[in-house]
């Protein structure tokens, strides 16, 4: 049966979450699951998850654990990649720094800091890919690290691994624009044994979604329901009519990370809705950021974000104490398309996905080369990319002004370029909006000065 390899293992809230999606199928608990991590305290934790949930259910599942990459690479069929380079304050820096010049971005997306994210995430993520063309060349790479479009950009230039680039935010926006439209919807129940992880994050399975039909594709983050339908009508009707009352999106819990102010804005003025949250789009655009002013007025509270580190050490203690009782996990089958790509090509049943890819005219009016977020069809084959055609030209528009960015960050951070780092923190919409070149030179400095010595060595 498959090997399936997770690098970052570690990071458990994603990872319980994988394994339980992969053992949902019984087609997969035949399987090898090799869980690795540099650090040996968050892996031995995953461990003894892993080995109790199987224990617990009875499978033939076979539960590895190393803290050697090569070791566990060896004849992989699939790998996950969930790394976070540098300590568990992610974006520690990538936030402190262009704050301190009031820019308030996301290491998570684009701009100062998610450029600087991809340069300590890049090189690692390389060196996998390497390791990959020796130990399992015919394997399949699933990549979950943000910031993600340079992240898949850089593989599908510079390595010849197959490979695609996930993120849950079609699915979790699917249920959004039902919730808004049709709603409200009630998630399948998730039983009390589930932990929080769960209930923020993967809880995303609703019956409607099984009458519903989306045509979503642009770039990560920013890609666009360019078609949505319910039981064969079209919701963006429902949706215009219902987003006239301000109530709708603009209260604490209008969906799973608060108020959506910025995403209806949006598709007030450019006729189509965007995957992710409000949050994450305002750091794409210079419309939202630009004076605490307009912070507010957005509710754009990303200190609730940065943040979530500091919850996800208290889950990692919560499940300490769960496997010290012999807590009864279930296995559930969240909202993400990991399991369901393995699935798929393992038993040749069909499905589809959206995923990151290069694009080969699969958006026609977006550049050759770039990595856009397109439909894909699923088989014993393997992924298959849809054709997309013509994004609408607004839309196009939006999504080229962060390609510009993605494309010098990747040469930039490739050929170890601070010229190149700096001209592409240089086109970013919302920093390019408030900063002045040179102010923009002195942020890219200091972020260099920060991280150089550790992650960043070999710059000219």
């Amino acid at each position: 049966m498959a090997k399936i390899v997770l690098i970052g293992a570690g990071s458990h809230v994603f990872s319980k979450a994988t394994i339980t999606d992969i053992l949902w199928y019984p087609e997969l608990r035949d399987s090898t699951i090799t869980l690795m991590d540099i650090a040996p305290e968050p892996l031995d934790l995953i461990t003894q998850f892993a080995k109790t949930i199987v224990r617990q259910n009875g499978f033939n599942t076979k539960i590895e654990s190393t803290t050697d990459r090569r070791k566990a690479l060896e004849g992989a069929d699939y790998v996950f990649i969930t790394i976070s380079v540098g300590d568990r304050e992610k974006g520690r820096f990538g936030r402190a720094i262009p704050l301190k010049y009031g820019v308030e971005g996301s290491p998570d997306t684009i701009g100062a800091g998610g450029v600087f994210g991809a340069n300590r995430c890049v090189p690692v993520i390389l060196d996998i890919c390497h390791d990959m063309e020796e130990l399992c060349p015919n394997a399949w790479l699933l990549n979950y690290v943000n910031p993600m479009a340079i992240n898949t950009w850089a593989m599908n230039d510079y390595t010849k691994i197959k490979n695609v680039g996930l993120c849950h935010s079609v699915q979790h926006t699917a249920a959004d624009l039902l919730d808004y439209g049709i709603g409200p919807l009630k998630p399948v129940e998730v039983p009390k044994e589930a932990g929080p992880y769960y209930r923020l994050f993967h809880n995303q399975i609703h019956e409607e979604l099984n009458e519903a039909s989306y045509w979503v594709a642009g770039i990560n983050h920013m890609a666009w329901f360019l078609e949505l339908k319910y039981r064969g009508k079209d919701v963006y009707p429902l949706l215009r009519e219902r987003f006239k009352d301000p109530a709708i999106y603009s209260g604490e819990d209008a969906h799973g990370p608060g108020p959506d102010i910025v995403r209806v804005e949006v598709f007030k003025a450019f006729g189509y809705f965007v995957t992710e949250s409000s949050g994450h789009m305002a750091s794409y655009l210079p419309y939202f950021k630009k004076t605490r002013a307009l912070i507010d007025k957005y509710k754009l509270d990303e200190q609730k974000f940065a943040n979530m580190w500091k919850v996800r050490l208290g889950w990692d203690d919560e499940l300490r104490e769960q496997i010290r009782a012999d807590h009864k996990f279930p296995v559930l089958h969240g909202a993400e398309y990991s399991a369901q790509i393995i699935h798929s090509i393992e038993t040749g049943t069909p499905s589809r996905i959206n995923a990151n890819v290069k694009n080969r005219g699969y958006i026609t009016n977006l550049p050759d080369g770039c990595c856009v977020e397109v439909p894909c069809l699923v088989d014993k084959t393997g992924i298959h990319p849809c054709y997309v055609g013509d994004l609408p030209p607004q839309l196009a528009g939006l999504n080229r002004t962060s390609i510009n960015v993605q494309e010098l960050a990747v040469r930039g951070i490739v050929e170890k370029d601070k010229t190149k780092i700096f001209q592409a923190i240089l086109l970013d919409p919302l920093t390019s909006a408030i900063l002045t070149i040179d102010e923009i030179r002195n942020m890219v400095d200091e972020m260099f000065q920060a991280e150089q010595k550790q992650y960043l060595k070999g710059y000219k």
